[in-house]
């Protein structure tokens, strides 16, 4: 099992910036990728980034050069750095974490919202 807790959301101005944190504890020496997703109001919940064990990252069009993602192994953390937010990136961010065992487990956090004002 692996609990994910998220932090760092909050409201911003479009140009602004926001750094997010998620902490992963239980069994989180075993997760092989963190990321991060996110759902608007009325729309499907989305990859914006994810970031393999061995350092392997990938980003959603719509974020790339603006998205940073980072993972601290050590204290099993994962970062999303967001530069440049627009008002449409206001949604609920969810850590996610997936373990490849003998089939493949998907872990979520609770969300933490974001908000870009125009």
């Amino acid at each position: 099992q692996v609990q994910l807790v998220e932090s760092g959301g909050g409201l911003v101005q479009a140009g602004g910036s926001l750094r997010l944190s998620c902490v992963a504890s239980g069994s989180a020496t075993s997760i092989n990728v963190l990321g991060w997703y996110r759902q608007a109001p009325g729309k499907q919940r989305e990859l914006v980034a994810g970031m393999t064990s061995g350092g392997t990252t990938n980003y959603a069009d719509f974020v790339k050069g603006r998205f940073t993602i980072d993972r601290d192994n050590a204290k099993n953390t994962v970062f999303l750095q967001m530069n440049s937010l627009k008002p449409e990136d206001t949604a609920v961010y969810y850590c996610n974490a997936r373990v490849i065992g003998n089939r493949l487990y998907t872990y979520w956090g609770q969300g933490t919202q974001v908000t870009v004002s125009s």
